[in-house]
């Protein structure tokens, strides 16, 4: 009689720290920080759901959450090192590997767009019912015009088909938002702290969307050329790099509440 082997699904684990390069455990510090900031703000769903980055220094790889881990327990060292065809390259000693879907859709994004450092998808409430909705993300608030392109890509069912990938990328464009149809949020940025940035904001705006819309009553929305020059005044080129100036604040909020992922 065959003896089913335990699957090893401990939480417990040693510090990757002494086995990667200083800018790599950087990069898994910050990635582990949006995973317990995302869980923080309400945007996660069980062991639903991925943010990955880049590993600096080493073209073709990046880190990605262990498919099975609560964001509230990621940690830099739980983080797992896969390259763009799906190759796990660095792991813990556990058996949990990267979700599949979430290897299709960052794979497709990070081969494609090497200024998208780290990629976040949530399916929160909000985002999931703005997604529903024909007329998508509107401007109706001045955070909401932050994003002057969005992308939208229609469902084909659970990400895991390889085919998908390039009208994932082609729908994503240059845009640092995705609207995902009857699904949910994807957002890029060039760093850690400027894609949290993107999804906190674009969760913002579907939230007081979804809000506005259900109170029964007309919706006042701007003339264009003030949208226009709202987005304007919002981009990174024009006054300051959105999430760079709140990162260490956000940190500090992390560190104060629970500092393990550092570990």
């Amino acid at each position: 009689m065959a003896v089913l082997k335990t699957k090893n699904y401990t939480t417990d684990i040693p510090s990757m720290r002494d086995k990667v390069s200083e800018a790599e455990w950087d990069a898994r510090v910050n990635l582990a920080a949006a995973y317990r900031l995302v869980a923080m703000w309400g945007m996660d769903e069980m062991i639903a759901n991925h943010i990955s980055v880049a590993v600096p220094g080493e073209e073709g790889t990046f880190l990605i959450n262990p498919y099975g881990y609560f964001y509230e327990e990621i940690t830099a060292s739980s983080l797992i090192k896969i390259d763009l065809d799906g190759n796990v390259i660095l792991k813990p000693d556990f058996d949990y590997e990267p979700n599949r879907a979430g290897f299709v859709i960052h794979s497709a994004i990070h081969r494609a767009r090497p200024d998208a450092f780290c990629v976040i998808h949530t399916h929160t409430p909000a985002g999931m019912a703005v997604s529903t909705m024909d007329c998508g993300l509107l401007p109706l608030t001045q955070t909401a015009m932050r994003f002057a392109k969005i992308g939208y890509h229609d469902y084909q069912s659970v990400a895991v088909d390889l085919a998908e990938q390039e009208s994932i990328v082609a729908d994503l464009g240059d845009a640092d938002l995705l609207i995902l149809r009857n699904h949910g949020l994807l957002v890029v940025g060039p760093s850690v702290a400027q894609a949290f940035s993107n999804i906190y904001r674009a969760e913002l705006a579907c939230r007081t969307q979804v809000m506005a819309m259900s109170a029964n009553t007309a919706i006042s929305t701007p003339p264009q050329e003030i949208i226009d020059k709202t987005n304007h005044l919002y981009r990174p080129e024009v006054r300051r790099p959105f999430g760079v100036l709140e990162w260490p604040a956000l940190l500090r909020k992390l560190d104060r509440h629970d500092p393990s992922y550092r570990d």
